[in-house]
């Protein structure tokens, strides 16, 4: 087996993170650091940062709350509370599939199953994220044609969102809106670009999962259903 597929299968991470583990010479086989094309077998010693690699037991997702000022990093020199912070109970390694920024809150996976986090991150089979925002002053229809169409930002135009608006005010709208990419902060940054400021940011639904009715800090196993609809397109 491969040795990027032995550690994403452990619960580490993608498998295109555990090439970059590998490459960065952090991940040792028999007490050599290994290189990229490495294979390893039955009674091989995998190390990462000095601590031994167990295979995962078993293949868990969890859809997770996010809570507002928790951050999905794993490294242990960061302070702040962690998404997995949440599941130390659990007996498992696991890691977060993706990004949620720090001041937003909603649904991020968590999984050891690092075939699925592969899927997952693919630009094949990139899932529509949904959002529900607030933010300042009254969306007009204006507004909602151009973040349909797309909005120019400083890495580019976006593609087009479907969005639909839940309430305008002069103070402060709500909508939903939906993407299909993965930016740095895009959805902050497009309201931004058509001159509104995100109050709150909440992510509801990845493809076919829903956060339904969970609250911050909560977490559920996914069905085979929804598990089986990562390898759809939308």
């Amino acid at each position: 087996m491969r040795l990027q597929k032995y550690l994403a299968d452990a619960g580490i991470a993608s498998r295109r993170k555990c090439e970059e583990l590998i490459k960065e010479g952090r991940v040792k086989v028999n007490g050599l650091t290994a290189e990229i094309g490495a294979t390893v077998g039955e009674g091989d010693a995998v190390f990462l940062d000095g601590k031994k690699v167990e295979a995962a037991a078993e293949k868990v997702v969890y859809a997770f709350y996010k809570p507002k000022n928790v951050i999905c990093t794993s490294a242990e020199d960061e302070d702040r509370v962690k998404v997995l912070d949440y599941f130390r109970d659990e007996g498992q390694r696991l890691y977060t599939v993706g990004r949620l920024d720090y001041d937003s809150e909603g649904l991020i996976f968590v999984t050891n199953d690092g075939d699925l986090a592969e899927r997952l991150t693919h630009p094949r089979y990139m899932k529509s994220k949904t959002y529900r925002v607030l933010c300042s002053g009254q969306v007009s229809r204006q507004d909602e044609r151009t973040l349909k169409n797309g909005v120019m930002l400083e890495d580019g135009m976006t593609a087009p969102a479907a969005v639909r608006v839940l309430k305008s005010g002069r103070e402060r709208s709500e909508i939903l809106i939906s993407i299909h990419e993965g930016r740095n902060r895009q959805v902050r940054r497009m309201m931004a670009a058509i001159g509104h400021d995100t109050i709150k940011l909440c992510r509801i639904a990845i493809g076919d999962v829903e956060l339904g009715s969970m609250k911050p800090g909560e977490k559920r196993l996914l069905t085979k259903e929804e598990i089986d609809s990562f390898s759809k397109n939308d």
